[in-house]
């Protein structure tokens, strides 16, 4: 890619699957409800397995090229970009919306523009890791790695999900790679949740004017149906990890004691890899008899280190944003290797407010880890339903990583579960040649 010399230029779609540049405009980025300038250095190419969206009803923001001012693009409709994992943006796509526009599915919206025949995104890469690279998954091999699973554990009902509805229907890309004997091997267990998040992946009501991406688990496993699949996992993957906790389930705390028998029994077979859970960390005492039992690491998701602004989203039952906090110190007092899921929101994540109060729950914790991920969200039905008319001063998500990466040099950053071996010091692991 070439350094950019100016900004790159607004795309626009004309609602017929066709994408253009708008050579009259720069593009903007879009930070809480505010459109600005991207700094140049803040741009990258378009990583491999990133995708354009069209937004329709909504007009693009840009600057215009003669005059320097801000205005609208009305050739077409907004475009933004989805980037792929491992990759986290620094500012949305900018746009006005009109009043009888849809509302967006549950994706992320990153500004994207074009600049010399190429695409660019305000980026960055925050992990090396590269179990979710697009090329690295092969059809054939994940239908034989499918076939293989099935006929091996022929009445895992665990099994059966993950295969048919996560690898094959909604193509996880954890669940691929577990066809493919790999890495991080998805273990969903929790058909209930605690929690009524606005943006849920995998339940939203039916009066509501989104979609959930995929259906939740319906069923409980059972320890035995847990053990049976993921024992061998740990012992034969390359980097292997376990993971509790996946967006086709409920929260998976509300399943410790079926998963603190699995954790007891899968040990008796085998020491190798981590056993992970991803979970809001609403129930502190189960998370202690989880790393009892023999956890190795938690993520909490976050979308914010402010109590109003969590518990406005998650809308929780019986628990409170204090009990998450409680959750992650019980973890560090264990020894278990802490993250949190932060939702990457330009505008909210990096406001002031938000920096001094993430500030505090990284010394209060202890934690060892923030995975920047992407807000899959509509970012006006977000802001509007949790009630943010304003999100005030912010300094951008790239000065936010590089300040608490200076306040907290031991702190990692990334975006997966991280394997036992980079949990045990080696956290700068080359994968591409393993």
């Amino acid at each position: 890619m070439a350094a950019l010399n100016h900004p790159p230029f607004l795309m626009y779609s004309d609602g017929n699957g066709n994408i253009y540049e708008d050579q009259t405009l720069f593009v903007t980025g879009r930070s809480g409800w505010d459109a600005l300038p991207i700094p140049l250095e803040e741009w990258i190419g378009l990583p491999e397995g990133g995708q354009l969206y069209e937004l329709p009803g909504r007009r693009g923001i840009g600057i215009d090229v003669e005059s320097g001012e801000m205005r609208l693009c009305e050739k077409g409709w907004a475009v933004a970009a989805f980037i792929p994992p491992a990759h986290t943006g620094l500012y949305m796509a900018a746009y006005e919306t009109l009043p009888d526009a849809p509302t967006l599915p549950l994706f992320c919206y990153t500004a994207a523009g074009w600049y010399n025949d190429e695409l660019y995104v305000p980026a960055v890469r925050i992990e090396q890791d590269i179990r979710q690279e697009a090329t690295g998954y092969d059809d054939t091999q994940i239908q034989s790695g499918y076939n293989h699973l099935l006929k091996a554990y022929p009445n895992n009902r665990l099994v059966e999900h993950l295969m048919n509805n996560c690898c094959m229907t909604y193509t996880c890309p954890a669940a691929r790679n577990l066809s493919l004997g790999r890495w991080e091997c998805p273990v969903p267990v929790s058909p209930a949740c605690n929690a009524n998040c606005i943006g849920c992946i995998s339940f939203q009501p039916q009066e509501e004017t989104i979609f959930s991406t995929q259906d939740r688990l319906t069923f409980k496993p059972t320890p035995e149906e847990i053990v049976e699949f993921t024992v061998p996992h740990l012992e034969t993957a390359a980097f292997p990890i376990i993971s509790f906790g996946q967006g086709c389930e409920g929260e998976p705390l509300l399943m410790w004691e079926t998963i603190c028998e699995a954790i007891v029994e899968i040990r008796k077979h085998t020491q190798k890899g981590s056993i992970n859970i991803n979970t809001n960390g609403s129930i502190p005492h189960a998370v202690k008899a989880l790393c009892e039992a023999g956890l190795n690491s938690m993520r909490v998701s976050t979308n914010s280190a402010r109590e109003a602004i969590y518990m406005a989203y998650y809308k929780p039952n019986n628990y409170q944003f204090i009990d998450l906090i409680e959750s992650l110190k019980i973890a560090r007092e264990y020894g278990v290797f802490t993250s949190i899921n932060y939702f990457v929101f330009p505008g909210m994540t990096d406001s002031i407010e938000e920096y001094e109060a993430l500030r505090m729950l990284i010394r209060e914790t202890g934690l060892n880890m923030i995975q920047w991920r992407n807000f899959n969200i509509d970012p006006d039905w977000y802001l509007e339903k949790i009630d943010v008319p304003e999100t005030g001063e912010c300094m951008g998500v790239a000065q936010l990583m590089d300040l608490l990466q200076e306040e907290f040099p031991a702190l990692k950053y990334g975006y997966f579960n991280p394997p036992m071996e980079r949990i045990k010091g080696d956290f700068n692991l080359d994968f591409a040649h393993r």
